[in-house]
């Protein structure tokens, strides 16, 4: 079983910076593919970023390339998702999942990972 703990949402105006942080515990093997999503009210849930934490490959979603940076500290077992120049359609609930094995296709679909955080809210006003 996999455990992961968002931390490090909040409210920040346009064009300011925020860095989340998700905590895991479990079956190693679990967060070979781990990733980044956020979900709007009355949106589907999307996929923002995703990272292959063994060989560091990484993978983005349009509207946050050159603004979102996707990291895992190994040492630590720790995902972050630095989010810099945000906008307030930056702003929804973001989740940390993790996947054994996700095809490089289909890294940034929800459906194929097997284990999610309980989310945190980053607020972006004008």
């Amino acid at each position: 079983q996999v455990q992961l703990v968002e931390s490090g949402g909040g409210s920040v105006q346009g064009g300011g910076s925020l860095r989340l942080s998700c905590a895991a515990s479990g079956y190693p093997g679990s967060t070979n593919y781990m990733g980044w999503f956020r979900q709007a009210p009355g949106k589907e849930r999307e996929g923002v970023a995703a990272i292959n934490t063994g060989v560091g490959t990484t993978v983005y979603a349009d509207s946050v390339k050159g603004r979102f940076t996707i990291s895992k500290d190994n040492a630590k077992n720790t995902l972050y998702l630095q989010m810099n120049s945000l906008k307030p359609e930056d702003t929804a609930m973001y989740y940390c999942a993790a996947a054994g094995y996700i095809r490089s296709s289909r890294r940034l679909l929800k459906d194929d990972y097997n284990y999610w955080g309980q989310g945190t809210q980053v607020t972006v006003s004008s």
